[in-house]
């Protein structure tokens, strides 16, 4: 869509733009002057603002506004008499006026939820494939993206060869259980997740501040009997919840849980945030839920602590409804990565016979995130592998 036109609104305190298709979008004349592009503002090789808000006087207006035939609106702010330029995909990509309901507990457009019905298209990449080509790393990153999940075939299953597949869009996130772990039963175990238990559907590492946002889990050998691995999607749960009784969802909002581990004398890890976590402008934005690991609850008042526990319980309840969860069993060299601020993982008990391997290691969205976009944007331009 291109722009048509540009009107000044309020004396000059803001511009009204019109796309092609309708679109209106009004824009103030001291958030287009912080926004400048010009070289004087931003950094011509990283573009960081190089003023601060003080350094812009105080007083902004907007004049001499037109839109050129490139898809671009030019216009004039004073008193610096500083002539600005903004190309309109910016400008449309960047629309704050707009509508916003108050509603708490939405889901960004960005992810979509899921439940029992993604287990006959779970998204699935082959590591061949995708540590050569930019098409299938970004369609495989988007998977992440989207439902917070992927399953990798062809992955080495030499011990610490699932770094590779972390490194290829990311950096690994080394924590006390070191660069990469090692997911198997043990006489002593540090964490249940080193026995043949059954495991609840979980997020990792709920007592760290910041948690690691992503986990990737590698085969290396699997003849055991059972010890299925099961994906859960956190916003779905938590949508399902808020549709099904508002107050328990608010609650689970509202106050902080407190989860601890101390599974070894030289850790001691403690982290307090809500079970469902809420932007300020109500989407969801992250679940923590891990019952090995809550710790005595303290930030909720003594009136709602009986309710509290009535939601964490349902929560719990629809965690483990098998319409939530998809699952497959991994065969070695077969990864899956989750979203850990978002789709809780679980297992199924398993044989004392046999041999189960699996390791495990941390990244973080924010380089998948930086990755996917840059792939992207290389694609949009015709340069990807």
């Amino acid at each position: 869509m291109k722009l048509t036109s540009a009107t000044v609104l309020s004396g000059g305190k803001a511009v009204e733009v019109v796309w092609t298709d309708g679109q209106k979008a009004r824009f103030h004349a001291v958030w287009l002057r912080d926004n400048a592009q010009d070289v004087e503002t931003r950094s011509a090789e990283n573009g960081q603002r190089l003023i601060t808000l003080q350094q812009i006087p105080r007083c902004n207006n907007i004049t001499d506004v037109s839109v050129t035939g490139v898809d671009e609106l030019q216009l004039v702010i004073t008193p610096e008499m500083k002539r600005l330029k903004f190309d309109g995909d910016w400008l449309r990509q960047n629309i704050y006026d707009s509508n916003r309901e108050a509603v708490k507990g939405y889901v960004s457009k960005r992810n979509e939820t899921w439940g029992s019905e993604l287990q006959n298209r779970v998204p699935t990449g082959d590591w061949s494939i995708i540590s050569k080509s930019d098409e299938a790393l970004i369609t495989w990153l988007s998977a992440v993206q989207k439902y917070g999940f992927a399953v990798l075939n062809g992955v080495p299953t030499n011990s610490g060869d699932l770094c590779q597949v972390a490194e290829k869009f990311g950096y690994i996130r080394e924590t006390n259980y070191g660069r990469w772990f090692d997911v198997r039963s043990e006489v002593n175990p540090s964490n249940l997740a080193y026995t043949n238990l059954g495991l609840q559907a979980h997020t990792d590492n709920p007592y760290r501040d910041p948690v690691p946002t992503l986990q990737l889990l590698s085969c290396l050998e699997n003849t055991v009997e059972g010890g299925d691995s099961i994906v859960v999607d956190g916003f779905h749960v938590a949508s399902v919840l808020k549709a099904e009784n508002s107050s328990a969802f608010e609650l689970l909002t509202k106050y902080s849980a407190n989860f601890e581990y101390a599974g070894s004398n030289s850790v001691h890890l403690k982290a307090d945030r809500p079970m469902i976590e809420l932007t300020p402008e109500g989407e969801i934005k992250a679940v923590r839920f891990n019952n090995r690991s809550c710790a005595p609850l303290v930030h909720v008042p003594y009136d709602e602590m009986e309710a509290y526990y009535d939601a964490y319980r349902r929560f719990g309840e629809i965690v483990e409804d098998e319409a939530m969860q998809v699952s497959f069993k991994l065969s070695p060299g077969e990864l899956f990565i989750v979203d850990n601020t978002r789709v809780m993982h679980a297992r199924k008990a398993f044989s004392g016979t046999g041999s189960r391997w699996l390791q495990g290691c941390y990244a973080d969205k924010d380089g998948l995130l930086s990755t996917l976009s840059i792939l992207e944007n290389l694609q949009a331009n015709g340069k990807h592998s």
